[in-house]
């Protein structure tokens, strides 16, 4: 009798830590808060692997760019070191060149054109210049409509911007393009912008209303233009080797898991729009909501020359037009 119990015992045990040998962890990091657009889409990618692998797969998610910048994340990626990152496109293009296009001012009319465009053929195809990079490209998702912040003085037109420092992305599109209105640009990443504020390193910056909200930017920012004047994707990424290890199941689990993260996401963008002046003014700041948009573009008219020779007229026009 004692021993079929210490036979049963054992092969319990043995049964107990080949299931917790068999589970794979994995991590995935954001560079802003829980509580955000971002921290919604890899909260819910996380909980749809473990669902759709049934634990096999456990995603531990990180947040305030605890593992990292985005940068340095997509590095990491890359690198194989990290095996998941959800990112700004800010710093992509420093690794995908092809991403650049998306990053031009005023290529986008809303958000709803944007998705359209990075669900359709034009998206879809892009995400697949990633695969020899290293990289696994799951899903657009998105931050939103990007929007200029400063504490020196109220941005109603073109003009309103000259000589003023604006942190920016670093992305070589973005800093051109901000050159090309006069700004002073000064590229840094996110996780140092607040403080860079806080102690007058720059005097603005740019983002969505969600990541305004989420970092917190109120504090220390007093005017909020909403300019509009980039659409600002983010996209899940995976290293390529840990993606292709997966068995054909697992893998449609995975996509599966970011597409349905990238609702929660877009949802999560739309409600912080919808609500996002009113709690900006509730926070003290100066809300200017209408703009003449036209006379920002006609003032990057030089800029939008320089792009057509770097990525195409036709190119350009595609995403401009389509529908």
């Amino acid at each position: 009798m004692k021993l079929r119990k210490l036979v049963i015992g054992l092969s319990l045990t043995v049964g107990f830590v080949a299931s917790a040998a068999a589970q794979t962890t994995m991590k995935i990091n954001i560079s802003i808060a829980q509580n955000s657009h971002q921290g919604v889409a890899i909260d819910t990618f996380a909980k749809e692997v473990e669902k759709g692998t049934a634990g096999r797969y456990k995603i531990q998610t990180f947040y305030n760019a605890s593992l990292g910048s985005e940068r340095e994340s997509i590095e990491a990626v890359q690198l194989g070191t990290q095996e998941l990152t959800f990112t700004s496109t800010g710093p992509v293009p420093n690794f995908v060149p092809d991403a650049k296009i998306l990053d031009i001012p005023f290529l986008f009319r809303d958000k709803a054109h944007a998705r359209a465009v990075l669900d359709g053929p034009i998206g879809q195809e892009m995400l697949t210049k990633f695969d020899s990079k290293g990289f696994k490209a799951l899903a657009w998702g998105e931050n939103g409509m990007r929007n200029m912040t400063n504490n020196k003085r109220a941005i109603n037109a073109p003009e309103d911007l000259k000589g003023l420092k604006l942190r920016t992305m670093e992305n070589p599109v973005h800093v051109a393009a901000y050159k090309g209105l006069g700004i002073v640009t000064t590229p840094m990443a996110m996780a140092e912008v607040f403080t860079a504020l806080q102690q007058g390193t720059v005097d603005g910056q740019e983002n969505p209303l969600s990541v305004i909200m989420a970092a917190k930017l109120d504090q220390v920012q007093k005017h909020v233009s909403l300019t509009g004047h980039v659409y600002s994707p983010a996209i899940f990424l995976m290293n390529k080797a840990s993606f292709d290890k997966l068995s054909a199941a697992d893998k449609t689990v995975f996509l599966d898991a970011a597409k349905e993260a990238v609702k929660t996401n877009r949802a999560r963008v739309d409600a912080d729009d919808a609500m996002g002046v009113t709690y900006l003014r509730g926070k003290g700041m100066n809300v200017v909501e209408t703009l003449d948009k036209a006379k920002f573009v006609a003032t990057l008219a030089p800029v939008y020359a320089d792009f057509e020779k770097q990525f195409g007229k036709a190119n350009m026009d595609k995403i401009r037009n389509y529908k």
